[in-house]
């Protein structure tokens, strides 16, 4: 699965990408955020990630900059199982590109390639601390549950409150879901053939 918008280019990861996704993932402020990652992110956890086998219907993906210059590592987008088997939205973005709407562009993306593969009932959790995180899921078209859970980050090296979000529709982002991003691709050859 591939898909291209405005500035980025979401592909899933290759081997080669393991230096540049160890040392973009390995801040701690950014670890501190995750709940599936190890406290210290090396190069064979970079690795072992990228070896994993991909889920054709879940994206997983790495956010790349398609603007200026070489292609630079902003970040990863995708969603994968929770222990309950619900599907979940995850993301993650380097610290040095903070603040300047990748997140919301890569889940927007993913959540598209998501739906058109066929996977609903997503939703999504931050931890509370985070503000700007529940920010990037209303402007997607997530809503607040209201919901509170305990998840551990190896990053904070304790559990910690989470918000838990669901598809729906936000009071920021109301017509999120039903307005298609015209600027997304999708590459629709990279989606699983759709049973009728």
């Amino acid at each position: 699965m591939f898909a291209r918008t405005p500035r980025l280019l979401l592909r899933p990861g290759w081997m080669e990408d393991a230096p540049a996704l160890a040392e973009a993932i390995g801040d701690a402020s950014v670890l501190r955020n995750l709940t599936r990652a190890p406290a210290v992110y090396g190069l064979a956890d970079a690795e072992a990630f990228l070896a994993l086998p991909q889920d054709a219907r879940l994206p997983r993906l790495l956010a790349f900059t398609r603007t200026k210059g070489p292609p630079r590592l902003v970040g990863g987008c995708g969603i994968h199982l929770a222990a309950d088997g619900a599907p979940e939205l995850g993301y993650w973005i380097a610290r040095p590109y903070w603040g300047l709407g990748f997140a919301t562009e890569a889940a927007r993306a993913v959540m598209q390639m998501a739906r058109a593969a066929g996977v609903r009932d997503v939703r999504a959790l931050h931890f509370a601390d985070n503000p700007a995180s529940g920010n990037v899921l209303r402007k997607i078209g997530f809503r607040d549950t209201g919901r509170i859970e305990s998840r551990f980050s190896m990053g904070r090296g304790a559990a910690a409150d989470c918000l838990i979000f669901e598809e729906g529709v936000s009071e920021e982002g109301a017509d999120a879901r039903a307005m298609a991003d015209m600027s997304i691709d999708l590459y629709g050859d990279s989606l699983p053939a759709l049973a009728a």
